[in-house]
């Protein structure tokens, strides 16, 4: 009885020491935003634009204005050359076809769904923060995301797949792999994060920067935690697992060639800015491998101080601190 009882409690403790910590029942946290989509309303008064566009102006606000002025960049429709120009732009045969495939590809009420399950999340972790409104749109393959005080826009074309269009636009195969509907909530979320909470502007060091986007990883992680960390970081499951086989090896590349601790522009967009693959490494490597080692980073700061909270840490700018404090040994 006794070796049974001590059994399961020796289970207990192994499950328990699995446990990701940011899976939390959210079921009873109120989360209140707006999901509107633009383009549905745009394309649906393109016969009668002129009597509709006040309604559509008043109801849309400030990101009505992102959309013309900065997305499609039309102007300010209330002058009759901007409003032409509107016109001509849901008119356009290419963003017809555009705005369709998007209809059939992503599900808006999905969408919305994924967004209010995310943002119960953040609610939780940041109760005293507003809900940032979510605003879809079509704007002829222009910007993806767009952040202001209040809103998050997303534009659906920018998230098709393997569309046509794409190679037509001169839009790289890495780029391309990443623009799919599954990208849009942690894509929108990163964005958010990173005009919540920018980098410090004194930060020049390479390990700055992959410790300061290792923390918006860490965000992601928090947001959605039953996300694949393929979709999060945007890697195929090969590329996952060259880091997982090669992080030791990656990480003492970077200590012994002295990089870092460079200052030098290069070398940081080299391991942190997107692209086939990561100079500097093999062709199996995925781009960004210096994201991804933040993200360890963090991941080891947080499971050594399980007090620090998503705020504290996100508000954290010694970022060096971070990775002292994380006891990070990647042969470990």
């Amino acid at each position: 009885m006794k070796k049974a009882v001590f059994l399961l409690f020796l289970i207990g403790s192994v499950v328990s020491c699995q446990r990701n910590p940011l899976k939390i029942n959210t079921s009873n946290v109120e989360v209140d935003f707006q999901f509107k989509c633009l383009d549905d309303e745009l394309f649906a008064a393109k016969e009668d634009l002129s009597q509709k566009l006040p309604d559509i102006q008043s109801g849309y606000d400030e990101f009505f204005r992102i959309f013309t002025q900065q997305m499609i960049r039309v102007g300010d429709v209330d002058n009759p050359g901007p409003f032409e120009k509107l016109q001509s732009f849901i008119e356009d045969s290419v963003i017809i076809n555009v705005k369709k495939q998007a209809d059939v590809l992503i599900d808006k009420t999905q969408l919305k769904q994924d967004f209010e399950k995310a943002f119960k999340h953040y609610k939780h972790y940041f109760p005293e923060k507003k809900i940032p409104n979510i605003y879809t749109c079509v704007s002829g393959f222009n910007q993806s995301i767009v952040v202001s005080e209040n809103l998050i826009g997303i534009s659906l074309d920018k998230y098709l797949g393997d569309n046509e269009y794409y190679p037509q636009l001169g839009i790289a195969k890495y780029k391309v792999k990443n623009m799919h509907p599954g990208k849009i909530v942690p894509d929108a979320l990163f964005a958010w994060a990173l005009t919540d909470y920018p980098i410090k502007p004194e930060a020049d060091k390479l390990i700055e920067h992959m410790v300061y986007k290792g923390k918006l990883m860490y965000f992601l992680d928090a947001m959605m935690p039953d996300l694949a960390d393929t979709i999060k970081i945007g890697y195929s499951a090969e590329q996952l697992e060259f880091c997982k086989d090669s992080e030791q090896g990656m990480w003492t590349y970077l200590a012994e060639h002295k990089m870092l601790f460079s200052t030098k522009r290069m070398d940081i967009k080299r391991y942190v800015d997107d692209g086939p693959y990561t100079s500097g490494f093999t062709s199996d490597s995925p781009g960004r491998v210096g994201v991804w080692l933040g993200w360890q980073i963090v991941k080891a700061y947080m499971k050594k101080n399980p007090k620090i909270t998503l705020k504290e840490l996100l508000e954290n700018e010694d970022y060096l601190g971070i990775l002292n404090a994380s006891g990070y040994h990647p042969d470990v």
